[in-house]
């Protein structure tokens, strides 16, 4: 049963203020994680003015992923200098961390920092860049394996808070991961709160429930610091559910690499050379209908959507192609092994939502969107130490199963 929102008695922002000051009262040791983007940014502010009347510290989590907005460089030196007095220790994160890269096949995932790369920019003298900072850190790990280890090292292996400024508003999959009720919370009224694997830090979403003109209505009212990268955005046009400020070449980031191009130019060459596909993922993926495409797909005509998923994985690189294979063999198994013993549908209308619903046309649709760990199959990304072993495994299963 799909979980429903439920209308608090109070406003949004009574309420965060409560849940900070809940964090506060119930864990000895809180990091926010930044991004510079303007959810993070009210976070950031109304924690810190809690901890200012508290007169307790808190720390920050900052990933820079090198190609980043002089923008949001410029905000998050600004809220470092004007939180310095309760701001214990402040983590900007320079390593080499892997991420998806949605704008090419050929180069599916980059590394941010990378060793021996011409880098887009450099990082602050006070950056961490030493490889040896945290002992669980290993080169190029992704970025999902290091928030989840660096959340466990911070808590020193005692509870502690980690609050993270997602909202629920945001998309569906962000949605059920705070409503869900499968999940280990702190406590059963603290719906907002979601343990992380080891148990003992907890990732707290204190404005879960915030529209955007929530954070927009907060800013105007408080005059405080956001990031100036938001007007120009608003002044080119851009749709406030596409303003985002994060790693660039992710599905969704993907479509605002053209605001690079605008902005700083000089960066933006850079950003092409560093990254494998930057320049065509600026033209194309604003758009719909074929390559990169987002819900509304085509396909040759002549073709069914079995068939064009095979010409689509014979036209891409073999390292590439085999990845996809092997993600798409489970999933037909999968479903060979319950509703559909012989083969998926090819298609049907109600397919193009956040639900997986089981069609050849879906996996078409993650060929053209580059959805390199088919999250839209309703996988998750492997860790990176497992997975040669896991693609040995399943190349191995696929001989038996006879199924791509």
């Amino acid at each position: 049963m799909t979980p429903k929102k439920i209308p608090l008695k109070q406003d949004v922002l009574q309420a965060s203020v409560e849940r900070i000051n809940w964090c506060f009262e119930n864990f000895s040791r809180i990091c926010l994680s930044f991004s510079g983007g303007k959810d993070s940014t009210v976070m950031f502010h109304l924690t810190a003015m809690m901890a200012r009347q508290l007169q307790r510290k808190i720390s920050i989590l900052f990933v820079d992923w090198e190609a980043q907005f002089s923008h949001t460089i410029t905000l998050v030196e600004a809220m470092r200098e004007q939180y310095k007095d309760v701001v214990e220790n402040f983590y900007w994160v320079a390593l080499p961390l892997t991420t998806p890269n949605a704008v090419s096949q050929f180069q599916p995932e980059w590394v941010c920092w990378e060793e021996g790369a011409n880098w887009v920019r450099q990082p602050p003298d006070d950056a961490i860049t030493d490889i040896n900072f945290f002992p669980f850190y290993r080169t190029a790990m992704s970025f999902e394996e290091f928030v989840s280890e660096f959340s466990e090292w911070f808590s020193e292996s005692r509870p502690a808070a980690v609050m993270i400024g997602i909202r629920a508003d945001e998309s569906y999959n962000r949605f059920l991961s705070i409503a869900s009720t499968k999940k280990l919370r702190f406590s059963d009224d603290t719906p907002w709160t979601t343990a992380t694997p080891k148990g003992h830090a907890y990732n707290v979403y204190p404005l879960y429930d915030w529209k955007t003109a929530d954070i927009w209505t907060w800013f105007a009212q408080s005059g405080e610091t956001c990031n100036g990268l938001y007007s120009l955005m608003y002044q080119a046009g851009v749709p406030m559910r596409h303003m985002r400020v994060c790693e660039p070449f992710g599905q969704d980031q993907r479509q605002g690499l053209w605001l690079y191009h605008v902005l700083e130019p000089e960066r933006w060459a850079l950003m092409c050379e560093r990254v494998s596909g930057a320049n065509s993922g600026c033209i194309y993926a604003s758009g719909s209908g074929d390559f990169y495409a987002r819900r509304q797909i085509n396909k040759p005509d002549h073709l069914t959507w079995r068939e064009y998923a095979f010409a689509l994985l014979d036209s891409i690189p073999e390292s590439t192609a085999e990845h996809y294979r092997n993600k798409i063999a489970v999933y037909l198994r999968w479903y060979q092994l319950r509703d559909y013993p012989i083969d998926i549908p090819d298609s049907q209308n109600s397919d193009t939502g956040s639900k997986d619903i089981p069609l050849w046309r879906r996996i078409c649709k993650v060929l053209l969107n580059n959805d390199y760990w088919c999250r839209a199959l309703s996988f998750s990304p492997n860790k990176s130490a497992s997975y040669k072993r896991y693609n040995q495994r399943i190349q191995e299963k696929r001989q038996q199963w006879k199924v791509i």
